[in-house]
């Protein structure tokens, strides 16, 4: 950004500019959280606004949210170790928060031992990870119906688990969809109370970027820009800051079926490896983007909602969004957001996560999100995280 005023450059600058689909510019609640912006070393397990956020948003008192982020890290080691250790028995593994321990489930008895000696606690399953991952992929092949939300492998469940819109099971293009991805997959079928939709808005006030009349957030910087989503603009589109002025353009964008983009900085601006606390917490800096595991607690920023946190809770969801966008591989959580959220930063500690994608609900009332994984956009473009 140019500088204008110091104070919104300290703010903006960071990730340059925040809007549109999920504002997620400073989520920091798993791995390492505690930012010192002015020194730019994390010494502090977690600063006093994170702590308040994760006690408004997951009910925590400042101390059981210490050790709740000490345990994720943790875990977060540990999965590596145990998903190695397992091989083909490997099933999926999850963070136990009343446990504090990461569990790993396994259709092989002879891998516990090693397993365990990672670190991990094990559940015996019936089908591996690959096994669900390969099921799904067949029912990725299926036309979704409007009132089938979304479904994803669960490895608590050990099943592809489908989402319905409440009060439409029964629907006959439900049932179909339903028997015929029986025929692929083990399947469970869950309700949610409404279906997901993106979150870009009309140009509003903020900290946001702009592509035309569509406000959307910023995610991550990267060397030369900064990562997005994907429904916020198509290549070549022209991206403005907060105050209007001129960044650059979209290099990169894909949606459906992926939900992720990124912009190229110019004109004045620059990037630097910032998330926005908006005041609730101290900016975080950006050291990596080390995978949090299913159960951590994580926070996103963004330009409408701010800064908020939640629980992640599945990896590799197929999301049937409504006028029948379908995004493929889409990691779900239960931290809100609404329009102009879009594309910002989901962050856990000092790790990158993804970019806000859609979701249902509202920061009132409460909802779901989704966020395309940073890796798997870094990978595609061949891009490098703006790291501290």
């Amino acid at each position: 950004m140019r500088r204008k005023t110091s104070t919104r450059i300290g703010l903006s600058a960071l990730l340059l500019a925040t809007a549109c689909v999920g504002t997620a510019l400073v989520p920091a609640a798993a791995a390492d959280p505690g930012t010192s912006t002015s020194s730019g070393a994390e010494k502090a397990p977690a600063s006093d606004g994170l702590l308040q956020a994760m006690e408004r948003d997951l009910g925590l008192t400042p101390a059981a949210a210490r050790e709740r982020l000490a345990d994720e890290k943790q875990a977060g080691r540990v999965e590596r170790a145990a998903r190695k250790a397992a091989g083909a028995a490997y099933a999926g593994s999850w963070f136990d928060a009343g446990h504090g321990r990461l569990t790993v489930a396994v259709t092989e008895r002879a891998a516990a031992a090693d397993v365990r000696e990672a670190g991990a606690d094990v559940r015996f399953v019936e089908h591996s990870a690959a096994r669900l991952d390969a099921a799904k992929k067949h029912v990725d092949q299926l036309k979704a119906p409007k009132n089938v939300a979304s479904w994803r492998v669960d490895p608590k469940a050990n099943r592809v688990v489908v989402d319905v819109v409440e009060g439409h099971r029964a629907d006959n293009d439900v049932t179909t969809f339903l028997r015929r991805a029986r025929t692929l997959a083990p399947v469970r079928v869950d309700t949610v109370p409404e279906g997901p939709s993106t979150f870009a808005a009309g140009t509003v006030g903020g900290d946001p970027y702009y592509t035309g009349n569509v406000r959307c957030s910023i995610g991550f910087s990267v060397h030369g820009g900064f990562v997005t989503a994907g429904h916020c603009g198509g290549v070549g589109a022209g991206v403005r800051g907060w105050d209007g002025s001129t960044i650059g353009s979209f290099q990169g964008s894909s949606f459906p079926d992926n939900d992720y983009a990124w912009v190229s900085v110019g004109n004045g601006w620059w990037t630097v490896p910032v998330v926005l606390g908006w005041g609730a917490i101290p900016d975080r800096l950006v050291r990596g983007s080390a995978e949090a595991p299913v159960g951590s607690s994580i926070c996103r920023s963004g330009s409408t909602t701010k800064w908020h946190c939640g629980t992640l809770l599945a990896k590799n969801e197929t999301v049937n969004y409504s006028g029948g966008a379908v995004v493929r591989q889409l990691t779900k959580t239960s931290v809100c957001a609404e329009g102009g959220d879009s594309g910002g930063s989901f962050i856990s500690g000092d790790q990158a996560q993804g970019v806000t994608s859609g979701g249902w609900g509202n920061c009132g009332s409460g909802g779901e999100t989704w966020f395309q994984p940073v890796n798997e956009i870094l990978q595609r473009y061949g891009l490098r995280l703006h790291t501290a």
